[in-house]
């Protein structure tokens, strides 16, 4: 079978495909009484909207939310929230060429491999479309945690990384790269437009800190809260690493090195010298900032001709036509950020029942 849920108390199903009629996400385990409408969701949903600058996909989607269950008079009601977002600029003519190969990097072949058949129209399921769904979905977790500030932003792009020392939250939002560092966003520019002219694409890591996330969420074993979030990262499309706080950089440290020194703090908590844990230790969080990482290759659907084969197994080149992202992370910023918040959201709820 094919799973299409995600979380345990809290969960959200998405559905829908890049050029059907619509897609959307149904939230069940939403509390009730949470204050929710329309105008709290569609924000973020702005904030991965394609076509917004020269270096996205100029697919012209206004990706406008419907509440369709689940709210009264703007609050929640404690049933299943469904949400629905019309696809309004698909051009399915693009894709011909798709129907007959498999795109090399792509779920073209994996996907007829399973199912014998597939939706060839912008990749169908396995497009990145589909995450406008959990963008949805992650703003109403948002509401769930109003404790907690979910931030994130690139790090890297084409193998170009940020200076940790120009570091500046308020540039995140202020170039189209969601990048706090102003001289690597402009440098990221020519990569990026060089990219797409080329009719190539570049790949890129996308970093995520949620801060003041309480102390003993998570779980010891099965239900890690770093475990859950690793899982929830590589479900979304084109990511194939995910990290935790140092992530690989772990491996080689020493273990005083590594290690999070505690002193003694306010209101019995510690204060930690460091954070190379990433805010979580046995699966639990520490009370410090989660922090999580995770790479996302070059976009597969490119002009430059490759090597592949037909359906019936002969070789064959293709070059995919249509719209797309030079660089696909340039946009899972937000996906990244619904992705953590549906985590933490889902991880509180699992807290309360046990715990509380």
């Amino acid at each position: 079978m094919s799973l299409n849920s995600f979380g345990h108390v809290f969960r959200f199903t998405t559905w829908g495909e890049s050029h059907g009629p619509a897609l959307g996400a149904v939230v069940d385990g939403c509390p009730p009484g949470l204050a929710l409408t329309e105008e709290d969701i569609q924000p973020w949903l702005d904030r991965r909207r394609p076509g917004t600058s020269r270096f996205t996909t100029q697919r012209r989607e206004p990706d406008r939310v419907r509440i369709l269950s689940g709210t009264f008079e703007g609050r929640t009601t404690g049933t299943p929230i469904s949400l629905m977002i019309e696809n309004v600029d698909a051009r399915s003519k693009d894709y011909a060429d798709v129907a007959q190969a498999y795109r090399p990097g792509h779920a073209d072949y994996a996907y007829d491999a399973k199912y014998g058949l597939r939706d060839p129209r912008g990749g169908g399921r396995s497009s990145a479309r589909e995450t406008a769904a959990r963008v949805a979905a992650g703003a109403v977790a948002r509401a769930v945690i109003p404790e907690v500030r979910v931030r994130g932003y690139l790090v890297e792009l084409g193998g170009d990384p940020i200076d940790r020392v120009a570091f500046e939250d308020a540039e995140v939002d202020r170039n189209p790269f969601f990048c706090p560092d102003a001289a690597a966003a402009t440098r990221w520019a020519a990569i990026v437009d060089s990219a797409r002219k080329a009719g190539s694409s570049v790949g890129a890591v996308v970093e995520c800190v949620a801060e003041d996330v309480p102390a003993g969420w998570g779980a010891p074993i099965y239900a890690k809260l770093d475990a859950e979030l690793a899982a929830a990262l590589m479900s979304i499309n084109a990511v194939k690493g995910v990290e935790i706080g140092d992530g690989f950089a772990a491996a080689r440290l020493s273990g005083e090195e590594n290690g999070d020194p505690m002193r003694p703090g306010a209101n019995g908590r510690p204060d930690f010298a460091s954070n190379h844990a990433g805010g979580i230790a046995g699966g639990i969080a520490t009370g410090q900032p989660v922090v999580v990482r995770c790479a996302l290759k070059p976009t597969s659907s490119i002009l430059t001709p490759m090597d592949t084969v037909d359906r019936q197994g002969a070789a064959t080149t293709i070059a995919t036509r249509g719209r797309h992202d030079p660089c696909v992370a340039i946009r899972a910023a937000p996906v990244v950020e619904a992705m953590v918040a549906l985590v933490l959201a889902d991880q509180k709820m699992l807290h309360r029942a046990q715990c509380v």
